[in-house]
């Protein structure tokens, strides 16, 4: 049996909820060997290639990426990029992986979507949960594109709470499962190799359940607002007898291996945005520097040009968040649970902000069904529901920051989360009291002289954190769990640390390393960390000074009126 889980250091993240600045974890920034990254950049021509004739309104019109694509795809090894090359794949790590899924997030968001579920979900619980015969038999196929993988976990009444599943598999005498129920919203739902997750008596399960199999019906298709090339689908099992060699892991590890795959899988959204963003910048450099208004460029205008500037501050601060995470990844020692949802907050988020204003910027011409930036807005805006809703990602990192925290409080009982899928668990009382003492703030080690003014800044917020999750704490106990406005404070606040750190520890290896233009880096770190620090201020103010109890009664009289209540 294969295990991917090991004795791992605790996150960053949550150290900065104790109040300490784990530097060794982040700094120096995680580089690439020569050797792979000669591969991944090989790999990332071989997609430009690739889709060099691909055209998104055609695929988006047929509904489907194309069957022809996927091949060409394969052939070159592109549907198999993390896969070992002993199946067929590149072997890539998880930094090449992300890196390569740029370029299809550069070109085309569905397909980037396509490409995401077939291989950061669909195929990885194979391949980390795989035993060899188990990756013998799916992988090369998988690797090829001759077959496509999906990730089936969401149900008609389960979404976000995925532990709850209702879909259920039945243990055979011989071994096998009889598998009965229904998943909607699944990706490449009617393809080949479906990794199913269901519970039984014996716990969560995760089976493979191949095309074919007696029982097994698809559709009809969703009729969605955008990612019309992507076929997303009703499955239903009806007593689908599925082989004792098809279940992955032990009876019991269907919801780790769930969990373990989306903390992987997040990953490869923050990139592909990131790639997306680059995009939205170049159209919109190349229609403000030729669109001429009152004589001059568009991008002559302070408030064009600010947009401009604003992506590419947010696209650096981005991509320094997400590949210090997939460094986590590769490195293989550090609980990277938080990191990997905090990155996919903030890069749903960012991306549909980048896209928002280069769609400004472009005025009526973007409004045009046929605009490359039209069909961005009908694809993106579900970035911030799918692979885990935003809303609950905050939950899931504040509640298990506090978790964390509690830990270290002798007179704080600890609170009761078990696995950290389950964020929204019941936690444990607290005494309550408020906190009296300041937290001596923690320095980041290691950080260029140059931006010794950020670090220190960083520094002080870890220790603002550190006192507001611990006044919340004794301030709210057990009820802290239904405090989601404290939670989203938090973990906003400590997303904000994190991206300061990584663009902190990416820059210092640039000035580090003299790069010929890492003075303008350490211009654009300075930048982001100066916004987002303002952003993280913001936060943790607003745990202390807020309008929630007006809020909380608005809100309960409109429900009571049935909607907008007041008359002119």
């Amino acid at each position: 049996m294969t295990s991917v889980d090991r004795t791992v250091r605790p996150s960053f993240t949550k150290s900065l909820f104790a109040g300490r600045i784990a530097s060794e974890l982040v700094l120096p920034y995680p580089s690439m060997p020569a050797d792979e990254r000669a591969l991944v950049e090989s790999a990332a021509a071989g997609v430009r290639d690739v889709l060099s004739t691909y055209d998104p309104l055609k695929a988006e019109a047929d509904g489907w990426v194309g069957d022809g694509l996927i091949r060409d795809l394969g052939d070159r090894g592109l549907t198999g990029l993390f896969i070992a090359e002993e199946y067929g794949g590149l072997g890539l790590s998880q930094s090449g992986y992300c890196r390569v899924m740029e370029e299809f997030g550069r070109v085309d968001g569905t397909l980037a979507v396509v490409m995401g579920v077939h291989q950061s979900i669909g195929t990885k619980p194979i391949h980390l949960y795989g035993t060899d015969d188990q990756k013998a038999r799916w992988l090369p196929d998988l690797a090829s594109g001759r077959k496509l993988a999906a990730f089936v976990l969401t149900e008609p009444n389960v979404g976000s709470d995925a532990y709850n599943l209702e879909t259920w598999a039945e243990r055979q005498a011989d071994g096998s499962w009889l598998l009965n129920g229904e998943k909607r919203w699944i990706g490449n739902g009617d393809k080949d190799v479906l990794t199913v997750f269901a519970r039984s008596d014996l716990g969560h399960v995760a089976l493979v359940v191949e095309k074919g199999m007696a029982g097994l019906s698809t559709g009809p298709r969703f009729d969605t607002m955008g990612l019309r090339a992507n076929h997303l689908q009703r499955v239903r099992f009806t007593d689908v007898r599925v082989p004792a060699e098809n279940l992955l892991g032990e009876p019991g590890d269907g919801f780790r291996i769930a969990m373990n795959t989306l903390n992987n899988g997040r990953m490869s959204m923050g990139t592909a945005i990131s790639g997306g963003m680059k995009r939205f910048l170049e159209l919109s450099l190349e229609h403000t520097e030729s669109r001429q208004q009152f004589g001059r460029p568009l991008a002559d205008f302070e408030m064009v040009s600010d947009k401009l500037a604003w992506m590419t501050r947010a696209i650096y601060g981005l991509e320094s968040m997400s590949y210090l995470t997939t460094g986590f990844v590769d490195r293989g020692d550090t609980d990277f649970a938080l990191e990997s949802a905090m990155t996919k907050v903030v890069a749903s988020d960012t991306g549909w902000f980048a896209l928002n204003r280069a769609f400004q910027v472009h005025g009526g011409a973007a409004y045009m069904s046929d605009h490359p930036l039209s069909k961005a807005l009908r694809d993106f805006r579900i970035f911030p529901i799918f692979e885990g809703a935003n809303d609950v990602m905050r939950a899931f990192v504040a509640l298990n920051g506090l978790k964390s925290l509690s830990e270290e409080l002798p007179d704080v009982s600890s609170l009761s989360i078990g696995e950290p899928g389950k964020a929204l668990g019941v936690l444990a009382p607290y005494v309550a009291g408020r906190v009296q003492r300041r937290i001596k703030p923690e320095r980041p080690v290691g950080v260029h002289p140059a931006l010794a003014g950020q670090a220190a800044e960083v520094g002080e917020q870890v220790g603002r954190l550190r006192e507001r999750a611990e006044g919340a704490l004794r301030r709210h106990g057990k009820k802290v769990q239904e405090k989601q406005l404290v939670q989203k404070r938090l973990a906003d606040a400590a997303s904000g640390i994190y991206a300061q750190m990584a663009v902190l520890s990416r820059a210092t290896t640039a000035l580090q390393e003299a790069r010929a233009d890492s003075d303008d880096e350490r211009h654009v770190a300075i930048g982001f960390c100066k916004q987002t620090a303002r952003e993280v201020g913001r936060s943790l103010r607003a745990l202390e000074v807020n309008d929630d109890g007006h809020m909380a009664d608005l809100a309960a009289s409109t429900r009571a009126s049935g909607g907008y209540g007041f008359s002119l």
